[in-house]
């Protein structure tokens, strides 16, 4: 492997703080058996079928060796001398082994196709629950770092479901088998041969640990490098634009080699089970040669029964070898399964309670009683505020960035709730109704509008997914953004790509409008909705606002005058407390902090 670069000592300080952290527990056996749950749903079918194939190959192959070394060497040739009879044991051999191939074609068959569903269920289990958490969990996690736990880690359990659990049986299985059969045609010989068993449980105990820990140390290496991935595509405009595409380069040889070193120290911990056990089946195999020919010589063992005894002999070392891979196999996937349950076992911080109130259709009457939130501990972002907006009223919320304008919307919308005080909506308190209710009634448009993968129709549809084509259009047309749409190759059938890349900002957020006129919200929240549309497009759009805005609760977080003077109401916040309230005239009149925020306005537009 080509030496990795010096990276700066800066661009690697981005290496030191992650929410990524190495488990270090030890083997959980509750945490297995949680895993072996998700089996559950086919113990009526796949499960015992391909149990059945286990059952019927074990057997096969455990009698196979004594038709060859008892029945046929020692019985028909040495003792009896009798061809016919070797000839129906040849025949009967045959026959098993036509029987073990066709068990074997299902016995794979159904364990990768139970695999699958399980890996299946398991992955669908863990999207649906993120998609149920709170916005901070995604506050406090890369997008790249989710995806690994929903792809990669759930991907690296497939193994011990396809083949793992259904070979681990029949290992098991044929170890008793063997065990009890080389008893049964020599103890002594036996007692000799595994006599080096504990020696290899002894040294395999002292890697388990270690092995464990570097698979989970890769685990977190892999998500470190899968997270910059998806940071370093999604930004790469700008990182083109300031010219960083070498330190974004050594930084990414940084995390590829940290990766590579993880995974080959991982495997070379791995890689020494399988020589350990050769090692035994060697000294084993040696004392089988000596002390079964003293055996034979002396008449305690047959020649027949020692050629059966070798074969036996080889059948126990190979699950022995296959059960120290799969407890390789098994430690890679605790070690996924950790950080997949971490997951599954966080909790939403907005919850709902078991029984939520119906919220019913709303009429729009907004409340906020002495409410206080906080991001973090050390700074409040709402600091007591109280305020109303009746149904079907405009208000703006105005003030400086971090003010507090976009935490009173997250608060509507219950993203987040307060930290004391109640937000109430036509008097009920929003911790107490159903979350999937109050959301379907409010529509929030972003400043950084987001376009789906998928045609126009479908973007459009996103607000109301059982629309039809004609009232999707008329959404479109009552915002004017059918004129555009009119104008692509394909219409309303055009890919738009992903993130919208073939649309330019306006038109994205021109789409946004027609998506939350679409759902027909009672409430509606503008979030610098219009920061990013030209002049030229403000004038269709303000046109389009008072279609979208008519008889709804509309809460506006903008600093554009054209956007807010028409407000019924209007709040101007400051450090989390809303220092003034009224219409555009009565504040304007106060001249107080709105009336400087309006004065910074026109010298601005004035000077371009």
């Amino acid at each position: 492997m080509k030496k990795a670069k010096k990276v700066n000592p800066l661009v690697m300080e981005r290496f030191q703080y992650s929410t990524e952290q190495l488990i270090d527990k030890p083997f959980n056996w509750k945490q297995l058996y949680r895993l072996l749950n998700y089996l559950g749903p086919y113990v009526k079918n796949l499960l015992p079928a391909s149990i059945i194939t286990v059952l019927i190959t074990t057997a096969i192959r455990l009698v196979i060796p004594i038709m060859i070394g008892v029945y046929a060497l020692d019985k028909a040739i040495n003792t009896e001398k009798n061809i016919a009879y070797l000839m129906w044991i040849v025949s009967g051999i045959a026959v098993l082994y036509i029987i073990s191939y066709v068990a074997n074609i299902y016995r794979i068959k159904w364990s990768n196709e139970l695999g699958q569903k399980v890996i299946y269920d398991l992955r669908k289990h863990l999207f649906t629950h993120v998609q149920g958490l709170s916005h901070r969990f995604f506050d406090q996690r890369s997008a790249g770092s989710i995806l690994v736990r929903i792809m990669n880690d759930t991907n690296s359990l497939q193994d011990l479901f396809t083949n793992g659990v259904i070979n681990v049986f029949m290992d098991i299985l044929m170890l008793f088998g063997v065990i009890i059969i080389l008893f049964t045609l020599s103890p002594q010989l036996t007692l000799a041969v595994l006599v080096v068993l504990p020696l290899m449980f002894f040294l395999s105990t002292t890697l388990r640990r270690s092995i464990r820990r570097s698979w989970q140390y890769m685990r977190l290496k892999q998500s470190k490098l899968n997270s910059h991935l998806n940071e370093s595509i999604q930004g790469i405009r700008v990182t083109q634009s300031f010219t960083q595409e070498q330190e974004n380069m050594a930084y990414f040889e940084g995390v590829n080699t940290e990766n590579f070193e993880a995974w080959r120290l991982a495997t070379k911990k791995s890689a020494m089970f399988r020589p350990l056990v050769d090692a035994t089946n060697a000294v084993g195999t040696g004392i089988l040669l000596w002390y079964g020919s003293h055996l034979i010589q002396i008449g305690s063992l047959s020649l027949g029964q020692f050629v059966s005894f070798a074969f036996y002999i080889g059948m126990f070392w190979e699950p022995i070898s296959r059960l120290g891979q799969l407890y390789n196999q098994l430690l890679m996937a605790m070690a996924s399964s950790e950080r997949i349950f971490e997951y599954l076992d966080e909790l939403p911080i907005v919850g709902e309670k078991e029984k939520p109130l119906k919220l019913g259709n709303i009429e729009g009457h907004i409340q906020f009683d002495q409410v206080e939130f906080s991001y973090d501990e050390d700074r409040k972002a709402l600091n007591g505020i109280s305020l109303e907006m009746l149904p079907g009223q405009t208000i703006a919320l105005v003030g400086h960035t971090g003010s507090g304008k976009s935490t009173i919307a997250n608060l509507i919308t219950r993203f987040y709730d307060p930290t004391a005080g109640a937000v109430r909506i036509d008097g009920k308190d929003l911790k107490d109704v159903s979350l999937r209710e109050l959301r379907q009634q409010i529509s929030v448009v972003l400043q950084d509008t987001f376009i789906f993968s998928g045609t126009i129709m479908e973007n459009i549809r996103f607000g109301n997914p059982s629309a039809t084509d004609e009232q999707v259009k008329a959404a479109a047309e009552a915002i004017g953004a059918d004129k555009f749409i009119k104008n692509l190759p394909m219409g309303y059938e055009t890919e738009v790509e992903e993130r919208g890349n073939i649309l330019s900002v306006g038109e994205r957020q021109l789409l946004s409008f027609a998506r939350a006129l679409l759902a027909n919200p009672r409430i509606i929240i503008l979030d610098e909705a219009t920061a990013s549309i030209d002049t030229e497009t403000e004038v269709q759009i303000q046109r389009a606002l008072r279609t979208l805005l008519e008889g709804r609760t509309s809460i506006i977080i903008a600093h554009r005058l054209s956007t807010i003077r028409d407000s019924d109401k209007i709040f101007v916040l400051q450090q989390g407390e809303i220092i003034e309230e009224g219409n555009h005239d009565e504040l304007m009149a106060l001249k107080g902090e709105y009336y400087r925020l309006i004065e910074a306005q026109f010298k601005v537009m004035e000077a371009i």
